[in-house]
Parts: structure tokens; C-alpha cells; sequence
């Protein structure tokens, strides 16, 4: 290629890229578009879906050679939840709704360990289908939501 012509493309193209516009967001969610209730109840969704998930592997597990397709289906859906739910708590809890607050330390601390035990215990129910494990996520769901939530 001719060294003009690639010099004139490199600057036509940096030009472009200067110019264009750009979108400055103050977060990764457009604002207006969730609120902490939907989140919320979107996770509890979930929690669901992971709990009835638990219950059919558990079942299908008794015979796993002739419900081996079903078991797969399950556990997929079971992890993909519980990725969906550590997702939204790192993506739109801890990266835009919790801020450390000087007047009160102790409810962002508070809100802070919780985000970090839905993490671990949708890690636990990705790994296992473990009742007690769903069991705790569904109480801290419950924990969560005071915390978080803005329902009356």
C-alpha cells in the first residue's frame, strides 16, 4: 500500500474517532431503567428457579442413567441462575448502589457483607445441589431485600 494513502486513511480514520461523540455514563445501567425492587425481585426469581432445580436433580439423581439428559437440562438452569444472581449483586449492587456512607458505617457494612454472602452461597449452590445451601440464600434474599429494597 502507497504510504500517502495510508496516511491519509490513518488520519481520515483519527478524525472520525475525535469527533464522534461520545457517551459518558456515571453507570453501567442506563438510569431509570431498573430500580432496586426489580433487581430484587428478578434474584428472587431465581432463587426459585435454583431451589426447584435442587429438588429435581435430587430426583432425577435416584436414577441418573435413564434421566441423564434432564439432569444436565437442570443443572445448566440451576448454575445459570445462580450466576445470574452473584452478576446482579456484583454488576448493580456493588458497582452502583452501594456506597460507603461516613454517617452510617454500619449499614453499608451490613449491606457490604451480604452482597458478599449471596456471592458465596450462589458459588455453593453452582457446586452442589445442596438444600441447605438454598435454604441460606433464601433467608439472605430476605435480608437482602430489608437492606436494599424500598417496598413498604
Amino acid at each position: 500500500m502507497n504510504i500517502r494513502i495510508f496516511t491519509a486513511l490513518a488520519a481520515t480514520a483519527l478524525t472520525f474517532l475525535t469527533l464522534a461523540p461520545r457517551a459518558d455514563a456515571h453507570c453501567q445501567i442506563p438510569c431509570g431503567i431498573y430500580d432496586d425492587n426489580n433487581v430484587i425481585d428478578s434474584m428472587h426469581t431465581d432463587w426459585e428457579t435454583i431451589q426447584k432445580a435442587t429438588q429435581q436433580i435430587t430426583e432425577l439423581s435416584k436414577d441418573p442413567a435413564a434421566n441423564a439428559h434432564q439432569l444436565t437440562r437442570w443443572i445448566i438452569n440451576k448454575e445459570s441462575h445462580a450466576q445470574a444472581m452473584q452478576d446482579k449483586v456484583l454488576n448493580y449492587f456493588l458497582a452502583q448502589r452501594l456506597k460507603p456512607d461516613d454517617a452510617d458505617k454500619d449499614a453499608y457494612l451490613k449491606k457490604l457483607q451480604l452482597c458478599h454472602n449471596i456471592i458465596v452461597t450462589a458459588m455453593k449452590c453452582k457446586q452442589a445441589a445442596d438444600p441447605a445451601a438454598v435454604d441460606t440464600l433464601h433467608n439472605l434474599m430476605h435480608d437482602f431485600e430489608e437492606a436494599f429494597g424500598t417496598k413498604e
